[in-house]
């Protein structure tokens, strides 16, 4: 999911360059999306990862 965001980041990076700036605002909003879903399921892996794994 972070490798989906990274590619909408820069679709939104080249569209923004050549002046395409409706492409650029949608792809950017979708990379933020991205990252933000990526970045609750990391913590809510690495919380119960400690949980279940965790020492005693």
């Amino acid at each position: 999911m972070l490798k989906w965001a990274a590619i909408f980041f820069v679709i939104a990076i080249i569209a923004a360059i050549f002046g395409f700036t409706g492409i650029a605002a949608g792809a950017a909003s979708i990379a933020k999306i991205l990252f933000f879903i990526f970045l609750v399921l990391f913590l809510l892996v690495l919380l119960l990862g400690a949980k279940l794994f965790g020492k005693k």
